[in-house]
């Protein structure tokens, strides 16, 4: 009786598992003409491999439980590599705790599979409790880098269970299989959103940063940092700076963060970053984009009103709801941008859009005014204008 139940329970989670990995995907028009989402989540729980869920052995497992229990895969970091649109994606265990696992594709908007192993990051001195929300940066220096959040225990607050410390963990690889693991990055306060600039700035690395008070709140932080760091091998932040600030009853009120690093454009260098605000279902994050200048990427040249993606529909509901986060996405020769980007810390989507695209939203969408008035301002004048084109 078990053989049978091992053998159905086999035959259906892998079948459920195959219709996964090779359903192709649509875009979903007529959209609003910034980007295009994709019908299906690109990464969940189930487009896990099999054997990292199950144990395969009738003998061991007659019932066929999962012995492995994957509750969510976001948070990507996202490059293109060696001809693939490859994601190191935040996996989840029923345990709470994240790790690393690389996810790949030929088309960048479906197919992806993982690797057979998760990534073995290597540990410091100090050991993470957790790990999670990799930034990928190929740099001029010749390697990759990945910035993550490295989590552990405040022991500063023994007895409070939620009490924690985030940092800048920092490693660096060649092909995505074997991880050189660095010193975290040093600075005052706690950081949970750095990111590695492509080039280097007056000979040096830049980084942009997200200094906060505490693990969650960012207290006196106010907003996106930039700071020159000598050496990733040994970073340090000694001088730092805010270039894209928190404000009052906007989206990023309660704290902002660079998602990925900037894509390079001939107008500038182009962001993405999550803004979080307080309401009454709790923090809401949502994504926004600026430019900075090419000649001093710390210099903020175009940053439009409001939120550029939102969740919507299913992207509301999920461990963590209404959340949207993106700490990946890849800019093709041709212009084409992939955005990966998670709903509710729970799954990844993609959306696809254009750099041509991009700097004209954020170079044409007026900037904000801060005030009710200004915003009706602003539409009236779009309706002015457009009155000799309504029918």
């Amino acid at each position: 009786m078990t053989e049978t139940l091992f053998q159905d329970r086999f035959r259906a989670v892998c079948e459920e598992h195959d219709r996964l990995l090779v359903r192709k995907n649509t875009s979903l028009l007529p959209g609003n003409g910034i980007y295009e989402r994709y019908e299906y989540p690109v990464l969940t729980r189930l487009h896990t491999p099999v054997e990292w869920r199950y144990d395969l052995s009738p003998e061991r497992n007659p019932y066929f439980m999962e012995r492995f229990g994957i509750n969510g895969t976001f948070n990507a970091g996202a490059i293109r590599h060696d001809g693939k649109y490859l994601l190191v994606v935040r996996v989840e265990g029923n345990d709470r705790k994240s790790f690393f696992a690389v996810a790949e594709s030929s088309s960048g908007v479906d197919r992806f599979r993982f690797r057979d192993y998760p990534v073995r990051m290597p540990e410091t001195e100090e050991p993470d409790t957790n790990v999670y929300d990799m930034r990928l940066t190929a740099h001029e220096d010749g390697w990759i880098y990945g910035i993550f959040c490295t989590e552990r225990k405040d022991l500063s607050a023994p007895r409070d269970l939620s009490a924690a410390v985030a940092a800048a963990g920092i490693a660096r690889t060649r092909d995505f299989e074997t991880w050189e693991r660095l010193p975290d990055l040093k600075c005052s306060g706690q950081q949970r959103n750095v990111v590695l600039h492509p080039e280097f700035v007056e000979g040096k690395y830049a980084l942009y940063t997200r200094p906060q008070d505490g693990f969650i709140d960012a207290g006196s932080g106010g907003g996106i940092g930039w700071a020159l760091v000598d050496d990733m091998t040994r970073a340090e932040v000694r001088d730092e700076r805010i270039i894209n600030m928190r404000r009052y009853h906007t989206i990023k009120e309660c704290k902002n963060g660079e998602g990925p690093h900037p894509i390079k454009t001939p107008r500038g260098w182009l962001h993405m970053a999550h803004g979080v605000r307080m309401c009454a279902a709790g923090l809401r994050y949502v994504l926004y984009l600026y430019v900075t200048a090419l000649d001093d990427p710390s210099r903020v040249v175009a940053e439009p009103a409001g939120h550029f993606m939102a969740p919507v529909g299913g992207e509301r509901t999920g461990d963590v709801p209404n959340v949207l986060f993106c700490n990946g996405w890849i800019a093709d020769p041709d212009g084409t941008v992939y955005i990966y980007y998670a709903s509710c810390d729970t799954r990844l989507h993609v959306a696809v859009s254009s750099v041509d695209r991009l700097l004209d939203y954020c170079f044409n969408t007026a900037p904000d005014g801060y005030r009710s008035a200004a915003s009706v301002g602003v539409l009236c004048d779009l309706i002015d204008r457009n009155k000799p084109f309504i029918r």
